[in-house]
């Protein structure tokens, strides 16, 4: 009898052992994380705004665009951003070759003209241009009044 008995506590150690390894399937490999920094989704259409020149960036899935008082409109593509940690970068080219990049960080901040406070603050270098302002999803911007 000693043969079984010593048997019997190894096929429940197997046993126990063999219950936990159920396989996790990945995810989907064509199926991209949505993408937030400072609680904006990245994926959905933004701007960046700023004063003292008044200028705008608009972001859309397909373009970023660029508007301001002093300067003509400006396109390039969106090349999607490169996120690390409270930073994103958005790198590219207007249609005529002049470096665009648009840099969003995940800090609070105010336009200094209005009460209106953003989730993003934004830096803009057009070429030898630098600006800096804020940024927030349009959806936030239509929800807030006017400033």
């Amino acid at each position: 009898m000693r043969p079984i008995l010593f048997a019997a506590p190894l096929t429940l150690l197997a046993a126990a052992c063999s219950q936990g390894t159920t396989e996790q399937a990945p995810p989907p490999a064509d199926a991209p994380a949505p993408t937030t920094l400072g609680g904006v989704d990245l994926s959905q259409p933004l701007r960046a705004l700023g004063t003292e020149p008044f200028w705008s960036v608009e972001i859309t899935k397909d373009a970023m665009v660029y508007t301001g008082v002093d300067r003509d409109e400006q396109r390039a593509g969106n090349p999607q951003p490169v996120v690390q940690g409270t930073t994103a970068v958005y790198t590219a080219a207007t249609d005529d070759g002049t470096a665009m990049v648009v840099t969003l960080i995940a800090t609070e901040c105010s336009d200094g003209m209005s009460d209106r406070l953003y989730p993003l603050t934004a830096k803009v270098e057009l070429g030898e241009v630098s600006l800096t302002g804020c940024a927030a999803s349009q959806a936030f911007l239509n929800s807030q009044p006017a400033p």
